[in-house]
């Protein structure tokens, strides 16, 4: 993209050239610059932050009163009084921002709305100062004094201050506001203090409209409480939809398309609103990312505009990571816990816990699913603030500290659902986590991040430490599982921790990347205290210097992994092998094939125009289960949500009984008889397990009874909130609503990721019952979890068929399970 700049600069001299032959007057195009200005400093809180206000016109219409007051009071000087209005503007969002970024979402946005209004009826009302109904009139200027001189300052104001916010956008702070509108938890957990980054966002949009509200003073000399109430105050917010929230120049076409339609339809009925108000939902309708998105998929190059689209480039020579010691105390613990208890209620998720971890080891930190893992790991971070007990970092007493205090204390996790900057690339998800943790001077906090080249070198080295070095320029959205898997450990490397707290990074990783990551998180603990959450048994057991279990909220066993390994009560509450469950579970494989039911013909796929899955063929028959094996990146998720309508199709034939379903919408798909059971549940999680079934439930389908015949735990947890339920129990939910579904095939995707071996049983002897049903397609990492109760697989390489024959045939061929499944390949996609 050129400089959005000048591009501006461009559109609004040409504009100012052609509007005398539009009938246009001066005042008119001042008028367009300074809303441009307004939308502008509302789209730093929209597009950039994540903050949607309804009322920003507090700021527009105040600065207009600010400006007027001081000049009727103190002279002619509209430089002045335009400097007036930025102090106290400054000072108006700071106030307002310390009491309404106290509530996020719809909360915010009616508070912004309600000090508009609250503004309104101060000035509607205190006639002395404000003059009431009638306002404030006859400002005279002493130098722009004439309609071209205000337009001309009007003008360079707005494209010196537009110039200075696509600075700021790639500036350290607009880089961080990006990922705070993506993630602000993480923000939170990277050591970033996201209520000072709203606030700071918050102000200078308080600036930069209150500016736009002084220029408006000028040109009407005089303020009106108009601009204040409630009919006015979504005027910013719906031109910068008009244009593309997430296109810097969105604020541009919005106000030229905002006052442009105003002017001329107010000269055909003085009801133009019900002319306008059709124009902008059927532009909504057509067009959600606004004029500029809309010009973006008619010329096939869709995307966010809000910074420049690339990354620095990759050197020729990356520096290894080398985790480095921080002169810790080896014979003193570095996270001490005692009596720490907590509780929901009567429910007790943790239970009298005493814990040290001691620097330079690696401390496995293991149970079933529901023990109180990720909520024990959410009370160290301070997600949680525990019912009683203390927590000591190196120490130092934190049971009481934010997030991010103990984030800059040393003390940094991952997330057992990844939690990554979706909208970001992988590279600027570390650099944001290697910013922090960096000293930058003032001239680097106001320069370009990408030229920072000690953060760059460093962003770098942890993206190859990990294997994603040449999926850098990615958007993380369009990553596959696993590699997400793989960023998120490179973030949480990134704030150089003393204790490293790593809630199960191998779920979802196939074979080779489980050898890779485990390998390095054992390096890790050469130099780091590193608590792991893991289900991989074979793998702790493996890297572990020691293991505590946790069962029930309480710990049952602490100490050498042989010695946990060979206690009874553990054995009873946790392990248990998963290959044994598989093999205990035999399906005759080897009856008569059905007719077919889904023919996939040389399919072809992917995200944002790239091609992710290539000519893929197979055939499913009625009552046949098909395993979809692979590494991570190979096109597996990709297949199936293709499948199902939710990525667009650049090739290739669906053929759900004998019709074509390839490019029908997914609630299409799914009432001809195509379910998915996605990865990760993707429960609603403020329902409970009852209601998450209801709302499936479909004539055809299966009953309540069914279900519960299938889950009887299910029955018992009817009443629970699923966001309350263990991993192993939302993956029965998750099963069971999508039989509630009238459903000829249904695709299940990693249905044992990050499960106990003892669910993982329970689970498998669903989906064996499932075969009697619907036809089966199941992806999954590991080949030994599956295809034991499939009858045949398809095992995908760089987003092609490899492999496609009997499950039977490919289990007893270990050497082409090592070719396909274990060699790392070198262009995943």
């Amino acid at each position: 993209m050129k400089n959005p700049v000048l591009i501006m600069t461009a559109v609004l001299v040409v504009l100012g050239i052609f509007a005398p032959s539009l009938g246009m007057p001066v005042s008119k195009l001042t008028e367009i610059v300074i809303y441009v200005l307004y939308g502008f400093g509302v789209n730093m809180l929209v597009g950039y932050t994540g903050l949607v206000p309804f009322g920003a016109s507090v700021f527009f219409g105040c600065a207009t009163y600010f400006t007027a007051v001081f000049m009727l009071n103190t002279g002619d000087n509209e430089f002045l009084g335009l400097g007036f209005a930025l102090v106290a503007s400054l000072l108006l969002a700071f106030l307002l921002g310390l009491l309404i970024l106290r509530r996020r979402g719809l909360y915010f946005s009616l508070l912004t709305l309600a000090a508009s209004q609250i503004a309104f009826e101060i000035a509607f009302k205190w006639t002395g100062l404000t003059g009431g109904e009638n306002g404030l009139q006859n400002v005279h200027l002493s130098v722009l004094n004439t309609p071209v001189r205000l337009y001309i300052f009007t003008l360079c104001v707005a494209v010196a201050v537009v110039g200075l916010l696509w600075r700021l956008a790639h500036a350290p702070f607009g880089r961080a506001l990006q990922a705070l509108r993506d993630n602000e938890q993480r923000m939170s957990c990277l050591g970033y203090n996201t209520a000072h980054l709203k606030l700071a966002a918050f102000c200078l949009c308080g600036v930069v409209v209150g500016l736009a509200g002084g220029l408006l003073a000028l040109l009407l000399q005089g303020a009106y409480a108009d601009n204040l109430g409630w009919e006015h105050a979504g005027d910013a917010l719906l031109m910068t939809v008009l244009g593309g929230v997430h296109q810097f120049l969105g604020p541009l076409w919005g106000a030229i398309a905002f006052v442009t339609l105003q002017d001329r339809l107010s000269l055909v009925t003085a009801n133009w609103w019900l002319i306008f108000a059709p124009i902008i939902m059927g532009f909504a309708l057509a067009s959600p990312e606004g004029i500029q998105g809309l010009a973006q998929r008619l010329f096939g190059t869709p995307r966010w505009t809000l910074t420049r689209n690339e990354i620095p480039a990759r050197p020729d020579v990356i520096a290894p990571y080398q985790p480095s010691a921080k002169g810790m105390d080896l014979s003193q613990p570095v996270l001490t816990v005692r009596n720490l208890t907590n509780r929901f209620g009567s429910l007790y998720t943790a239970r009298n816990i005493d814990l040290d971890v001691m620097p330079c080891q690696l401390h496995s930190f293991i149970g079933p699913n529901g023990a109180g893992k990720t909520t024990f790991f959410n009370l160290l971070t301070g997600l949680l603030r525990p019912t009683e007990g203390k927590i000591s970092f190196a120490g130092r007493e934190i049971t009481s500290l934010k997030p991010y205090q103990r984030v800059r204390l040393g003390l940094s996790r991952s997330f057992q659902i990844v939690s990554v900057f979706k909208n970001l690339t992988a590279f600027e998800n570390v650099r944001i986590a290697v910013q922090r943790r960096q000293k930058l001077s003032l001239l680097q906090r106001l320069t370009d991040a990408y030229r920072i080249d000690h953060v760059n070198a460093r962003t770098w080295t942890l993206l190859a430490a990990v294997g994603l070095d040449q999926r850098a320029s990615e958007i993380c959205a369009n990553l596959s599982h696993g590699e997400q898997r793989l960023l998120e450990i490179a973030i949480s490397l990134a704030t150089d921790t003393q204790l490293l707290l790593l809630d199960e990074p191998l779920a979802g990783l196939a074979q080779a990347d489980r050898q890779v990551v485990g390998a390095l998180i054992r390096r890790l603990a050469e130099a780091h205290a590193v608590l792991l959450i893991e289900h991989d048994m074979d793998r702790v057991l493996t890297l572990s210097d020691r293991i505590t279990v946790l069962h029930q909220g309480a710990l049952i066993a602490d100490g050498k992994p042989a010695d946990v390994a060979a206690n009874p009560a553990v054995i009873n509450a946790y392990l248990g092998a998963e290959k044994e469950a598989a093999h205990e579970i035999h399906v005759d494989t080897h009856g008569a094939p059905g007719k077919p039911v889904l023919e996939v013909k040389n399919l072809t796929a992917g995200y944002a125009g790239s091609v992710i899955i290539d000519g893929v063929s197979f055939t499913v028959r009625e009552g046949e289960a098909l395993a979809i094996l692979g590494r991570n990146g190979v096109g597996k998720t990709t297949t199936l949500k293709s499948l199902m309508g939710a990525v667009e199709i650049s090739g290739g034939e669906v053929i759900l009984d004998g019709k074509n379903i390839a490019g029908r919408k997914s609630f299409e798909i799914n009432r001809r008889g195509l379910s998915l059971v996605p990865e990760g549940r993707r429960l609603f999680p403020n329902l409970t397990v009852l209601e998450n079934l209801r709302l499936a439930m479909r004539p055809g389908g299966a009953t309540l009874d069914e279900v519960y015949e299938l889950f009887p735990k299910l029955k018992i947890l009817a009443k629970s909130r699923a966001s309350a339920l263990s991993g192993g129990e939302r993956q029965m939910v998750a099963v069971a609503r999508a039989l509630m579904v009238p459903s000829r095939v249904i695709l299940l995707d990693e249905p044992f990721e990050g499960l106990a071996p003892a669910v993982v049983k329970e689970v498998m002897e669903a989906v064996v019952k499932l075969r009697s049903k619907a036809s089966l397609i199941i992806v999954e990492h590991h080949a030994e979890s599956v295809l034991s109760i499939v009858d045949r697989a398809v095992v995908l390489v760089n987003g092609e068929v490899a492999y496609e024959g009997t499950a039977e045939a490919l289990a007893a061929d270990e050497a082409l399970q090592a070719k396909l499944l274990g060699v790392v390949q070198a262009d995943a996609a």
